[in-house]
């Protein structure tokens, strides 16, 4: 299945696409309220783009026309690393993206999509629900003017695409690869060089040989970038975004403007869009995994030991940088350190545990 054949069976090709705010015309005149949504991918895009246009769908359609939604892709409106100060300066009243883009304006941004060796989804829904991580999100968020919410998860991510194997960490020095976050300052620690490049750029800076690797998300989304036509290696697991969280984050004006009722329906469709945004790539990146090595010749590769205990060492590193950047930082990431050790040791007894031993007995193989 090509991308267009994708878009049209997803139900949102650019012929049969409808504007959000036209989804759900009330039955009667009333008052409305424009919600202009700027986002950090392209229209159509799979995985990340389509949730993004189904979250501001879903919003118009719940609100019957109360809130006038209307949705600008990237570059639409602003360019995708523009969003966050569109929304916070007013110009647009929310954005959907992965907040860890805003790490150069706060470094707590980060741990609300993924950190190195960070919080699976599972993790980080409990944190940011019952772990007391969305009243810390509000806290920076707020000296933004910004209310952000989880409206969708990754997962843990790939490794990436290499064009030549890594086989110990001396192999990534003089690197160039595409890697946002701190996961990119992991890399820059090891000798490799990131760049911070929208999800629409890096098909043509990797086919061109102006980057030599890219991280972006897993199989499912990969698949339609159409990376194996210039890499072949795709590594795992990557240690970068182990569940990653992606945001609507909202001006904090437009949302104390709106009736509790609104604001409850915006909570809710987040939830929704969060929890099927998770469901849609655990249930297609095993396809299209299978698709990527059986019908394009890619390489699956598992990192070693060796690098990933390297990848480690770095982590470390940063995350200590980043905790002294300022006591609210240093809040944040002792409260993502704290719910990896509680939450994560619950997970190896749990879920981990039982994934292990039933692929053993069922011969369940990567």
């Amino acid at each position: 299945m090509d991308r267009r054949s994708f878009i049209k069976k997803a139900g949102l090709g650019a012929g049969g696409a409808v504007a959000a705010s036209t989804l759900a015309a009330p039955a009667i005149a009333q008052s409305t309220t424009d919600m202009v949504i700027v986002s950090t991918w392209p229209r159509d895009f799979p995985g990340l783009g389509i949730p993004a246009q189904r979250l501001a769908a879903r919003i118009a359609e719940l609100t019957e026309g109360r809130i006038n939604v209307q949705y600008f892709a990237a570059g639409e409106r602003v360019g995708a690393f523009d969003s966050f100060d569109e929304v916070a300066s007013g110009n647009a009243q929310a954005y959907i993206g992965a907040d860890y883009y805003w790490k150069g304006k706060h470094p707590g941004w980060a741990a609300f999509t993924a950190i190195p060796f960070g919080l699976t989804y599972t993790e980080m829904d409990a944190w940011i629900k019952y772990g007391g991580g969305q009243e810390l999100w509000d806290e920076l968020a707020g000296e933004f003017g910004l209310k952000n919410f989880a409206m969708g998860n990754t997962g843990v991510q790939m490794g990436g695409w290499f064009n030549k194997e890594i086989e110990t960490a001396d192999d990534l020095k003089g690197l160039k690869m595409r890697i946002p976050g701190q996961g990119g300052d992991v890399m820059a620690k090891l000798g490799a060089s990131p760049v911070s490049l929208p999800g629409g750029q890096i098909y043509e800076n990797l086919v061109s040989g102006a980057i030599d690797a890219t991280e972006w998300v897993g199989p499912f989304n990969d698949y339609f970038m159409k990376f194996y036509e210039a890499a072949k290696y795709y590594y795992f697991p990557g240690m970068h975004e182990p569940g990653a969280q992606l945001a609507l984050g909202m001006n904090a004006t437009f949302w104390n403007s709106l009736s509790k009722t609104d604001q409850e329906i915006i909570k809710a469709a987040c939830a929704e869009e969060n929890a099927a945004t998770m469901a849609e790539t655990n249930a297609n990146n095993g396809v299209y995994l299978n698709k990527l090595i059986n019908e394009h010749g890619v390489e699956l590769k598992e990192f070693s030991d060796e690098v990933y205990d390297a990848f480690g060492e770095a982590a470390q590193e940063v995350l200590e940088e980043a905790m002294d950047h300022s006591p609210l930082s240093k809040k944040i990431f002792e409260a993502v350190v704290s719910a990896r050790q509680d939450i994560g040791s619950w997970m190896s007894i749990s879920d981990i545990s039982y994934s292990i031993k039933r692929n053993r007995v069922l011969g369940i193989s990567k």
